[in-house]
């Protein structure tokens, strides 16, 4: 079952708002993006608390 949750989000970059889908269903994951405004690529850190509610961090891909 898929659990997709939409998050507004700044890029690391750019500072511009984007719009990321997070899948809460997969537990936590890393991953890199890219930014829809400036095309830099950005890692993206999805974390779940205790009642599955997701966190989404964005760094610069070379930290």
């Amino acid at each position: 079952m898929s659990l997709l949750d939409t998050h507004l989000v700044g890029c690391p970059y750019c500072g511009e708002s984007i719009e990321i889908e997070v899948d809460a269903s997969a537990g936590r994951q890393v991953y890199i993006e890219d930014c829809q405004v400036c095309c830099r690529p950005f890692v993206v850190e999805v974390t779940l608390d205790l009642d599955g509610d997701a966190t989404v961090t964005l760094r610069h891909e070379d930290e």
